[in-house]
């Protein structure tokens, strides 16, 4: 293993199934284990356990949490119950993200923040750098390790292992429950377009839930799922990837996510610039695109508009789902309408392309 990456509670089971393994936000995790394209294809018909343990905790208590947690994040936790979970957002002051995150209200009291790995430092700092009132932000990252059953027989293996009512567990909802006898956290949420959970446990009980839900699910077609896979699942919903499709650049109404900003709620870090932004219009946009040429559009490759460079592919890869190759890309405000023409630069040629609607995969 490459000097100074961090592990994950499960790391040596990973080299034990022969994951090949890559340093990814400076973990060593798992990027595939018999490829990704039968990993992606299970995940879509059957069910993949993914390791997400590298993505951190942060969890804010006090009279004043909720209060605190609202200011920190640009989406309304008053629109959401205890035991609801919502998507939203750390803003800097310019209203660009510092992180996408997930928030769990377990009370008004104690709310659960789920952060990304890249960004574990960086975040809980400047929730401390921000916090106001009566109330106290921790560093949970090391207290847990993230599983993630995702296909549409998630819910049956997993029913399998815990006495909790699985079918009752809402789309962004949680509930503390047992999971073979470990008290665990478990949500719904989801990174791949599937049904599924992820399942909260202390570290040192991941191991052997991992095996259990790997002997549970051999019937259904359960296969171990590395990074490779999820990043091509999530692009296929168009689900925006921190460090390439959002970042301290770009806000959620360039990247099609003013729906997480709740601008009439109580002021919020960056929410004056969101609301001039909105008022004045944005200029680009997060746009799909599917290849119309013959080749594959990678993270990086220049975006033409006629003759003028304008932008560069945010996200590309092959759909296996799709059979076909598609990318995200930031686009001139005016020129990002379905059935607009671009050319995404390939190897020193210029391969046609064309703007869609997202997403480009909707689970029937």
């Amino acid at each position: 293993m490459p000097q100074g990456l961090k592990e994950t509670p499960l790391h040596d089971l990973h080299v034990e199934l022969g994951a090949r393994m890559v340093d990814f936000a400076g973990w060593h995790m798992p990027v595939q284990y018999q490829g990704a394209l039968k990993e992606h294809l299970a995940v879509r018909q059957h069910v993949g356990l993914f390791d997400v343990s590298h993505m951190g905790e942060i969890e804010v208590t006090g009279p004043d949490a909720l209060r605190a947690v609202q200011h920190l994040t640009c989406n309304n936790l008053n629109r959401i119950s205890d035991g609801q979970a919502q998507y939203s957002a750390f803003l800097t002051p310019q209203g660009t993200f510092v992180d996408d995150i997930v928030v769990y209200r377990i009370s008004s009291e104690h709310i659960f923040i789920c952060v990304n790995a890249a960004n574990r430092e960086k975040d809980f700092q400047w929730v401390q750098d921000n916090m106001q009132g009566q109330a106290r932000a921790v560093d949970r990252g090391d207290d847990y390790a993230q599983i993630a059953i995702q296909g549409s027989k998630a819910e049956a293996v997993l029913q399998q292992l815990t006495p909790a009512d699985l079918s009752s567990i809402r789309f962004y909802a949680f509930e503390f429950g047992s999971v073979c006898n470990v008290d665990c956290l478990i949500s719904r949420t989801g990174y791949t377009g599937e049904k599924g959970f992820e399942i909260y446990t202390p570290p040192h009980e991941a191991e052997r839930i991992w095996r259990r839900l790997m002997q549970e699910g051999n019937q259904a077609g359960i296969v171990p799922a590395g990074l490779a896979a999820r990043n091509t699942l999530r692009l296929e919903v168009c689900f925006a990837l921190y460090g390439n499709d959002i970042d301290d650049t770009i806000t959620p109404l360039e990247a099609g996510l003013g729906w997480i900003c709740k601008l009439d709620q109580e002021d919020f870090i960056g929410r004056q610039t969101l609301i001039d932004q909105k008022e004045q219009g944005v200029t680009r946009k997060l746009s799909a695109f599917e290849m119309v040429g013959r080749g594959i559009a990678r993270d990086h490759f220049p975006v033409y508009l006629g003759q003028d460079k304008v932008a560069e592919v945010t996200s590309g890869s092959h759909a296996p789902s799709l059979g076909k190759a598609v990318g995200l890309t930031y686009l001139p405000a005016s020129s990002c309408r379905p059935g607009q023409e671009i050319e995404i630069e390939i190897r020193g040629k210029r391969i046609q392309a064309q703007v869609v609607k997202k997403p480009f995969y909707s689970r029937k």
